[in-house]
């Protein structure tokens, strides 16, 4: 008998909507697993791979492209990949990819960026949020949580969203944070946490059935 696939539920984020507490809240109420920067290192390390993989590349990293674009010569990243001896941007990436595959096929989880959409975009059961909230919002979540003035907030805003821009934009066919890029593009500013993930439970059971929530 096969194995039903494990619901994925991937999540992007502007900087300071909240994405990473949604996530977690989703992962914990569906009793799924749960994966950010942090946690893909030390899973991976646990798997006996390099953190290398996960810590030398980072979505949010200026220093990045200056690697990338120097490696590929403005190729796309999965269409050059000259072997597993150099440790490349582009191997990086793809080490991550394959990372990210086994992840999926283990258990039901949340993964919150590093492309994990386009990453699994042929998985049968995967469910990909775009977290977005208005400039004053983040900028707002940003000064508590960070303690920083409202004009550092939101250039720190600013600036990181547009490196996950780039990197996103980058490594897929498709655009950060365009609503066609995504299954539900949700503004957290007008529901409360727990509502939303009861909307995306709902949209998960409406689409793929009740039987498709782990544990079912």
């Amino acid at each position: 008998m096969n194995k039903k696939p494990n619901l994925v539920i991937t999540i992007g984020r502007q900087y300071g909507s909240g994405g990473r507490t949604l996530g977690q809240r989703i992962a914990q109420v569906l009793g799924m697993k749960y994966y950010d920067k942090e946690l893909l290192v030390e899973a991976a390390r646990h798997a006996g791979i390099s953190a290398e993989f996960f810590e030398k590349s980072d979505e949010r990293s200026p220093s990045f492209f200056g690697g990338i674009f120097s490696f590929t010569q403005g190729l796309k990243p999965m269409a050059y990949y000259p072997g597993n001896n150099a440790i490349s941007d582009d191997n990086i990436y793809k080490a991550q990819s394959e990372f990210i595959h086994s992840l999926a096929e283990a258990e039901p989880c949340v993964i919150v960026g590093r492309t994990a959409d386009y990453v699994l975009r042929d998985y049968p059961q995967l469910v990909n949020l775009f977290v977005h909230s208005p400039m004053e919002k983040c900028v707002e979540r940003i000064m508590t949580r960070e303690n920083l003035s409202a004009e550092k907030a939101q250039q720190k805003a600013e600036r990181i969203n547009k490196l996950r821009s780039r990197y996103y934009n980058f490594y897929t066919d498709k655009t950060w944070g365009a609503a066609e890029s995504y299954h539900l593009s949700i503004d957290t500013s007008e529901l409360s946490e727990d509502d939303i993930v009861e909307l995306v439970k709902d949209y998960v059971t409406r689409r793929f059935g009740r039987e498709a929530l782990p544990g079912a």
